[in-house]
């Protein structure tokens, strides 16, 4: 039996056994088995150098493999059937760049390319039929001082979590983001169920949602058994909750290991915490449209955004696109669902140009969690022209983040900080490198002097660095005239 019958049958085992208290123990161990199952499907499926399983990807040489895409495209201009071969990773490689990526998730057809010309300013070929976009397309959002970085992915198909239609490329590209928007198209969301279909392939590969981590402290061990303890009562795991965890670990091979849980957890939480590679993303949902209009370009209809108390590690949020080809009533009720933005590309509802500011880029703007810090000389005005730009979700937005985007030298010499803004009770506020700064603060760092730095431990160790990095750069200019002078 292969791994995909394992998962079916799994799954169907699970839709016909009865939840209740009695029967949450099986369930659990059903789901530690089937999160075992999909990761070791997408393990055989990255075999092979990247693109897949071998049996997928015909060898046409000796060095290169192809794909052919999901679906046969039609040229509308010549109406005639055309097959397009792609190399499996080719395109998908870019660069990291800016304080932050989003990357645009979608079906195809939705208008992700149009969004990201119209946040970015880049240029992206669009059409009237599926699949325009081939590969990864990055642009550069600039805004508030900050520059977002927004990937334009090929659409993707139900069953892209298995490898279907570059699914696997698009979802690995999508991991590596800040941040993920799901572009929807309105219009065709009441019968397809496009935003269910998004969030399952999103969910099989490991990517949460909008959650947070939960609050557990896993630490494996090689000799001792299971030691499982809680702080707060555990109602979700059943009334053998260290039965339960027994189990789950022993599905993963773990037979030693330290769990500690400090909040009411569930069986899926539990496993995410076991298998350690899931990524909470927030995500973003928007709705587009593209044909009569409903609405006045400068009206704006945005639903409530959750507020974040804690980062999230990957927020998600939807846009629904193409909001002009609906009734009003629809809009209504899709603005309404969690972590959903409605719009219209074409028509400008709720999206400007890039230079503008509209719902769109303040949504993803708080989604990302980005703090500006503005900088001061001790003596000086600060500078307002040049934000430093914090991310909650990359390293956070305390004043040791300042120092490390800084300078590493700032980090190891910091004394303390002086910070007015809102952050601070009084003007200016004299604070540890712990302190979590917030937008538009201004922030003077203050070093240890002289007197100081010898009285720390590692001062001979950091003279001694500095000596050494002296030397070196002296010697390899001498040995650099010598070669000169030989030739």
């Amino acid at each position: 039996m292969g791994v995909m019958e394992k998962i079916k049958e799994i799954e169907a085992e699970m839709a016909r056994t009865q939840k209740n208290k009695a029967t949450n123990y099986h369930l659990g161990t059903l789901k530690a088995k089937l999160a075992k199952l999909r990761n070791d499907l997408l393990i055989e499926q990255g075999g092979g150098g990247g693109g897949g399983r071998k049996s997928d990807f015909p060898r046409l040489t000796n060095s290169r493999h192809f794909v052919l895409l999901p679906t046969t495209l039609f040229n509308p201009c010549t109406m005639y059937k055309v097959t397009v071969l792609i190399k499996p990773s080719e395109g998908f490689d870019v660069a990291r760049l800016g304080d932050a990526r989003v990357a645009l998730i979608g079906f195809p057809s939705v208008g992700k390319s149009t969004l990201q010309g119209s946040l970015t300013g880049t240029e992206s070929e669009a059409a009237a039929y599926e699949f325009t976009t081939l590969t990864c397309i990055p642009g550069t959002m600039h805004y508030k001082g900050s520059k977002v970085q927004v990937l334009d992915l090929p659409g993707i198909i139900e069953g892209a979590a298995h490898g279907k239609g570059r699914g696997r490329e698009v979802i690995a590209c999508a991991r590596n983001a800040d941040a993920i928007l799901i572009v929807l198209d309105a219009g065709k969301e009441g019968l397809n169920r496009h935003r269910e279909i998004l969030e399952n392939e999103l969910e099989t590969v490991g990517i949460r949602l909008n959650q947070r981590p939960p609050d557990v402290t896993f630490k494996k061990k090689s000799t001792g058994g299971v030691r499982f303890s809680s702080t707060v009562p555990l109602t979700k795991l059943g009334p053998e909750p260290e039965k339960l965890a027994t189990q789950i670990m022993r599905e993963y091979r773990i037979t030693s290991a330290d769990l500690l849980a400090r909040e009411d957890i569930t069986v899926d939480q539990l496993v995410d915490v076991i298998v350690g590679n899931r990524l909470q993303l927030p995500v973003i949902a928007a709705v587009t449209s593209s044909s009569h209009s409903i609405l006045h370009p400068n009206h704006q209809i945005c639903s409530d955004i959750t507020e974040l108390n804690a980062p999230l590690q990957l927020p998600l949020s939807y846009f629904y696109n193409k909001i002009d080809t609906i009734t009003i009533e629809e809009v209504d009720q899709l603005a309404r669902m969690p972590h959903s933005l409605v719009g219209s590309v074409a028509k400008g509802y709720n999206v400007g140009a890039p230079d503008e500011d509209d719902p769109l880029k303040a949504m993803i703007w708080k989604y990302l969690g980005l703090t500006r810090v503005y900088t001061k000389r001790k003596g000086q005005h600060p500078d307002l022209t040049d934000p430093v730009v914090l991310s909650a979700i990359r390293k956070g937005t305390s004043v040791k983040s300042l120092c490390q985007n800084v300078s590493t030298q700032m980090l190891r010499d910091f004394n303390f900080a002086l910070v007015w803004g809102q952050s601070a009770k009084h003007s200016p506020q004299r604070c540890g490198i712990n302190h979590e700064l917030q937008d538009e603060d201004v922030v003077q760092i203050v070093t240890k002097t002289n007197a100081q730095q010898r009285q720390s431990k590692n001062y001979q160790a950091i003279v001694q660095g500095v000596s050494d990095k002296y030397h070196k750069k002296k010697f390899d200019a001498k040995k650099k005239k010598q070669s000169k002078l030989r030739g």
